[in-house]
């Protein structure tokens, strides 16, 4: 893994307009990993952003890029709150939430529904996705929409936009700790 995973993938998280971000890249070393991440969070903390790997296999592993306080604030939201303790999370603590979505993602093959929440989708969205079985959406793109159709549009294209300039500008040598956007 290097630089250019979290850039391509986590723009939109580094410029402070999205919660967080989340990608799959390869990784042949746990070892290594580790330590990217390590040097990563000294450069990237100070700007607001945490990285934690949900998920390691042999050749593959999940990242998650998050900004802990937008998360606490998006856990905060009572949708999201009810459908996260429904789903048996303690909502008290962010942290906590964090621990236990770790833990179902170690121990089940498939994602639980619920990850929307920690990404920053709306909860109306996540929620829809979840009594509906993904069918019967408005609009699918980064995710799928089952609530406010035009203000999802203007935050797909704002995101597009986001993941085109920062890969751009890391492109051409600005490095990660400037392209992140302090919190």
């Amino acid at each position: 893994m290097n630089e250019e995973y979290i850039v391509r993938n986590c723009a939109p998280t580094l410029a402070g307009i999205k919660t967080a971000s989340m990608f799959s890249c390869p990784c042949d070393s746990a070892e290594k990993l580790k330590a990217f991440l390590r040097e990563m969070n000294s450069r990237l903390n100070p700007k607001g952003i945490r990285l934690l790997p949900l998920r390691v296999s042999e050749k593959r592993a999940l990242i998650y890029v998050y900004r802990p306080d937008r998360l606490s604030a998006d856990l905060c939201d009572t949708c999201a709150g009810k459908l996260l303790s429904e789903a048996g999370y303690n909502t008290g603590c962010c942290e906590r939430c964090l621990v236990h979505l770790i833990n179902k993602l170690r121990s089940q093959p498939d994602f639980p529904h619920e990850i929307g929440l920690f990404l920053g989708y709306p909860p109306e969205d996540v929620l829809g996705f979840i009594k509906n079985k993904a069918q019967d959406y408005k609009l699918s793109g980064l995710w799928k929409v089952y609530g406010d159709v035009e203000k999802a549009k203007k935050r797909f294209d704002l995101f597009k936009k986001c993941d085109r300039v920062y890969y751009h500008q890391w492109s051409q040598g600005r490095n990660i700790e400037r392209l992140a956007v302090a919190a």
